[in-house]
């Protein structure tokens, strides 16, 4: 296990799900995880006494930021850290979809990464930590090789098969 942490704030309890997904593949690749809530919007000043608390912590760290609508999470966050922040907003049909460009465009000098699968999102934040882990970028190169055999797998069934 890795002793890089990485950080999943939801705005709200409704991103749960979302953010479970994340955690499924952040544990997989045996990153320490912490999930919480804060909302940029309603509760500011608890978003930034976590921030404190985590960024006290000397371990190397990501955070992963879900909130749609108007993401103010995501660029509230990475005003206040040091460390990489991924925005992972949850799909929304609500406005056409236009609510992602929330995600999308931010204030100059604010600059978190914007990934919308919530498990690309959670191998991203593993290659960033993998930099200096080499045991962790290893468990990276596994997952991806993997990957990579599952398609293979899949080829071969429709190349055997008479179509």
């Amino acid at each position: 296990m890795s002793n890089a942490l990485v950080v999943i704030l939801m705005g709200s309890k409704v991103d749960e799900e979302h953010c479970r997904k994340i955690l499924d593949v952040v544990r997989a690749l045996g990153m320490q995880t912490a999930l919480r809530i804060g909302s940029a919007h309603k509760t500011p000043q608890h978003v930034i006494d976590m921030l404190r608390e985590f960024e006290s912590d000397p371990r190397p760290k990501v955070y992963i930021t879900v909130a749609g609508r108007s993401n103010a999470l995501s660029a509230f966050v990475d005003g206040q850290v040091r460390a990489p922040v991924i925005a992972c907003p949850p799909p929304s049909e609500a406005f056409g979809g236009a609510d992602i460009f929330s995600s999308l465009r931010m204030p100059s000098g604010i600059a978190p990464a914007v990934v919308l699968d919530p498990a690309n999102a959670a191998l991203l934040a593993a290659k960033i930590l993998g930099i200096a882990d080499p045991a962790l970028a290893e468990r990276v190169s596994e997952f991806q090789k993997s990957q990579a055999r599952k398609v293979t797998a899949d080829d071969q069934s429709f190349s055997s098969a008479k179509v």
